[in-house]
């Protein structure tokens, strides 16, 4: 279970976090042990040695810190074949994330399913207790994977890190081998050898990476890597926060820290334009805090001085933020590490007549077309959020889509969904607003009042994006319908599945 937890975050930098490789993992690791438990069993009957166990046990540690010396190799190979002068696989999304993962996963799985028959056979010294002798062998077993998924799931993976993970497995498991047959001394002490080896190796590497400005970190929800960039657009260094394997979720211009770098943040200031009387706004996702610190820096947009309320539900990626993105944090500006969608149920439930309601809510949570949190997409996610805005309230979301031809079902559905509870909702096309079939940022803008919106301005940056608005007509027959809590299968609509 240690192996399969840390199996998401080693694929969620490549391959993201998707059902897609959630089911391709637990099915690839599930497989796996169960050609081990077939062809440990066999081989049990034939040869039940505690040395050949040993052996196994140390043939899956070899195989674990194999894992850890060939993760990043593979995956980067896998992901960007045309960089090594070969041709793009012929697989859809799923496929190359099984083919990923049985490489990857499949030789330790199979080799640690072969000990728990083999662990049977060698305790079994009658049939009249064969029952008990099992029960208690897969009893202690799975108390194991339990211990190993709550240590992994709530304390290792945020303060080892996931290399250091898989190489601590890989000690436990000679350790485990010298704890069944002790002799093969030479063999284990090479093993050990090799363990730390590749802990001293890796953690050079990660010192070289570090130095030239690549951090890979770990929070207690997700992987997230910071590196230095130059932007394609503006030729300016840049720093940029990402956590998965499309797409950038924060960027920072190390020389103007204020400045807005990343295209669609930057359409964020239409909030000020159709509500410039905003006192209280609401931004769901806080990522490296680039809108707020704009906020802040330039008030006489947004009403003055607004109240800001910034949801993020991990205080990893808020810490990074004040680590590498200059976010310092502000009296202005109230931070709540929680899940936006248990905020926005929490607020609503408590909300007192007459209580200062917001003006305006950001939707920075559709970050990745790889890994989308569907629950924030659903119909009753808007209800909740519509109830704390004023009347006249604006909604800005951002979604990674097409606008339209086969790649816009999550546009579309997204469209839907708003529309089903906002009267009025327009779209922006951020990166090509001449070519709505191109995969893009698209801002949906949803306002609570029926009334027309002002879409001119005097100012010509505003302007220009107003000029990006896309009017993607009546609904039409095929359409996915309106994302609700029961059927909202986003990784379909954007994977094309």
């Amino acid at each position: 279970m240690v192996l399969e937890l840390t199996g998401s975050r080693v694929l969620a930098p490549y391959l993201g976090t998707s059902i897609v490789v959630w089911t391709s993992l637990i099915g690839v690791v599930l497989g796996a042990l169960s050609l081990g438990y077939w062809w440990g069993g066999r081989l049990a009957d034939r040869r039940p040695e505690p040395r050949l166990l040993s052996r196994l046990i140390l043939y899956a540690a070899l195989a674990t810190l194999l894992l850890a010396g060939t993760k990043g190799l593979l995956l980067h190979f896998l992901q960007n074949r045309t960089a090594w002068g070969l041709p793009e696989l012929p697989l859809p999304m799923a496929g190359v994330t099984l083919l990923a993962t049985a490489i990857l996963f499949g030789p330790a799985s199979v080799l640690l399913g072969m000990v728990s028959p083999f662990a049977v056979r060698l305790r079994l010294e009658s049939a009249a207790s064969s029952g008990r002798t099992a029960g208690n062998l897969y009893a202690l077993s799975t108390l194991g994977s339990i211990t190993g998924t709550f240590a992994a799931g709530f304390w290792l993976t945020a303060t080892l890190g996931t290399t250091n993970i898989i190489l601590c497995m890989a000690g436990v498991l000679v350790v485990a081998s010298a704890c069944v047959y002790r002799g093969d001394v030479v063999a284990r002490l090479a093993a050990l050898a090799l363990v730390g080896l590749a802990a001293v190796t890796l953690a050079a590497w990660d010192g070289q990476l570090r130095r030239i400005g690549l951090f890979d970190l770990d929070t207690g929800y997700q992987r997230v890597l910071v590196f230095n960039t130059t932007d394609e657009r503006s030729g300016k260094e840049m720093r940029v926060m990402t956590t998965g394997p499309e797409g950038v979720q924060s960027a920072l211009y190390p020389a103007d820290p204020q400045a807005l770098a990343v295209a669609y943040t930057r359409f964020y200031r239409l909030a000020g334009h159709f509500r410039p009387d905003v006192r209280r706004m609401l931004m769901l996702g806080g990522g490296g805090y680039s809108f707020p610190k704009y906020v802040l820096s330039q008030p006489q947009e947004f009403g003055g001085r607004p109240h800001m309320d910034v949801v993020e539900i991990d205080p990893g990626v808020t810490a990074i933020s004040r680590r590498y993105f200059q976010w310092t944090g502000h009296p202005d500006v109230r931070v709540f590490h929680d899940d936006a969608r248990r905020f926005l149920a929490r607020e609503g439930a408590r909300a007192q007549p007459g209580a200062e309601p917001y003006q305006v809510a950001l939707m920075d949570v559709f970050t990745s077309h790889y890994s989308v949190p569907f629950h924030l997409a659903t119909r009753e996610t808007l209800t909740a959020l519509s109830s704390l805005l004023d009347a006249d309230g604006v909604v800005l979301v951002n979604c990674i889509s097409a606008a339209e031809g086969p790649r816009s079902r999550f546009y579309r559905a997204l469209l839907a969904t708003y529309a089903s509870v906002f009267p009025r909702v327009e779209s922006f096309l951020v990166l090509h607003p001449d070519d709505p079939a191109a995969f893009q940022n698209i801002l949906l803008v949803a306002f609570k009042s029926p009334a027309a919106p002002a879409l001119t301005s005097p100012k010509a940056d505003l302007q220009a994006m107003l000029d990006a608005r896309f009017e993607p007509g009546p609904p039409r027959p095929g359409d996915p319908p309106a994302l609700t809590d029961d059927f909202a299968p986003v990784e379909h609509y954007l994977l094309s599945l």
